[in-house]
């Protein structure tokens, strides 16, 4: 599995797509098809049938997912590129390209 630029609870701008400029909080990253999903942004609504649980039917609205690469972290309200350090105890560190600081560990360090 790669490293990934975000990760679950962090602060992101949408850089591309219908949503672009929009900032939110990543509530789920999905690995297996590289997309995450974004409180409160990219939300579709759905009709669902009337059934024997649920005789009225109704209209649902949900959060669906955006591609990992439409979205950056944000670092003092601007949005960022993230570069991968590896610290002298063998973790690893994603740090902001603009400004430098560090976002958070990505491993633990290394047993020797």
């Amino acid at each position: 599995m790669a490293a990934r630029h975000v990760r679950k609870g962090d602060q992101v701008m949408i850089t591309a797509g219908s949503h672009k400029g929009q900032t939110g909080e990543i509530s789920r990253v999905l690995t297996k098809s590289d997309r995450v999903v974004i409180k409160g942004i990219n939300l579709q609504t759905k009709h669902v049938r009337p059934t024997r649980i649920n005789p009225q039917g109704s209209i649902i609205t949900k959060e669906a997912s955006i591609h990992i690469s439409n979205v950056s972290p944000v670092v003092d309200g601007q949005p960022t590129r993230v570069r991968f350090q590896i610290n002298d105890d063998g973790s690893k560190d994603r740090v902001a390209v603009k400004g430098g600081k560090v976002l958070g560990k990505v491993s633990p360090a290394k047993k020797k």
